[in-house]
């Protein structure tokens, strides 16, 4: 089912969505074919999605890197609104990978401003998320979106009234 244009979110809204918004929902595919939903905190920088994980989506990535992100926001279906993003991901493998992603450090500021206190008290001058690789499968995560569909549920009671 494809959904109407007119109610896609406006190019602002996406923005707003993708670099304000806590979560987001990354579903993997694991070797047996089994989907791995998981919500995680993210960043949203010049077109590409970075999240630091760890363990079965990271697996699941490096056996397959296509996988596709959910941000959404409002419980009721008449306020929902989402984008949905289907792509393909990249694992930051070590130091030197993350050093040459022009974008992380943007990343990294973004989300430790953004997540300023998220599991302590607030700073007043956040520093960067400060994650890097670690172990088996502690890894930064680069995704990429090539194709994008969105819905702004708020705009449904314009169409019927058409």
């Amino acid at each position: 089912m494809s959904l109407p244009r007119e109610i896609a979110l406006e190019p602002e809204q996406i923005e707003d969505m993708l670099t304000a918004d806590w979560n987001m929902r990354i579903a993997t595919v694991s070797a047996s074919g089994e989907i791995n939903l998981t919500p995680m905190w993210f960043g949203w920088v010049n077109n590409k999605m970075f999240v630091t994980a760890r363990g079965q989506k990271v697996v699941n990535l490096r056996r397959n890197p296509k996988c596709t992100v959910l941000v959404d926001r409002n419980e009721r279906f008449p306020e929902l609104q989402a984008i949905m993003m289907r792509g393909t991901a990249k694992i930051l493998e070590n130091a030197d990978e993350e050093a040459a992603e022009p974008d992380l450090a943007a990343a990294r500021v973004q989300m430790g401003s953004k997540y300023n206190g998220g599991h302590s008290a607030p700073v007043d001058d956040p520093p960067p998320n400060g994650a890097t690789a670690g172990g088996r499968n502690r890894r930064w995560i680069v995704f990429t979106p090539q194709k994008i569909v969105t819905w702004d549920n708020f705009k449904l009671d314009r169409l019927r009234k058409k």
